[in-house]
């Protein structure tokens, strides 16, 4: 019995353009990943001390654990690897760390009140779930990162 030849087909075109390009919208998703928790946690800042009829409203709570879930995911899916949870957790973390201590005057941005200990707790347990979720995943399918 006599078997047909197999055809061979052509090698894929070689684009030398794909790496580089690839490695620049990693750079940058990482880049902005970065400054969107910088700037999430100062907004959170800002929102701490909100008061409506003279109560403390926790809505800089909510919003920390949104932007940090949102943030979570964005880091991982533009960088490509699980580890990028740690890019918007770190400096978010260290901005809370800063804004706790007190100043040479004594000035504090993130008081110890409920809603300031909240949105510590909040906000980094939510970067906890989120590399803990991300750890537990499965193995991207091939050629997906």
């Amino acid at each position: 019995m006599s078997v047909a030849p197999q055809e061979q087909q052509p090698p894929p075109p070689r684009r030398r353009w794909r790496r580089p390009l690839d490695i620049g919208l990693r750079v940058a998703g990482a880049t902005f990943a970065v400054l969107a928790a910088m700037l999430s946690a100062v907004l959170e800042l800002l929102l701490a001390p909100l008061r409506i009829g003279g109560y403390l409203v926790g809505v800089a709570v909510l919003v920390a654990v949104a932007a940090n879930i949102a943030l979570s995911w964005l880091a991982v899916e533009t960088v490509g690897r699980r580890w990028a949870v740690a890019l918007p957790a770190l400096p978010w973390v260290a901005i809370m760390v800063i804004a706790a201590d007190r100043t040479d005057e004594g000035d504090v941005l993130l008081v110890g009140n409920w809603v300031g200990l909240t949105l510590v707790v909040g906000g980094a347990m939510t970067f906890t779930v989120m590399a803990f979720r991300s750890i537990l995943a499965p193995a991207p399918a091939p050629g997906r990162y």
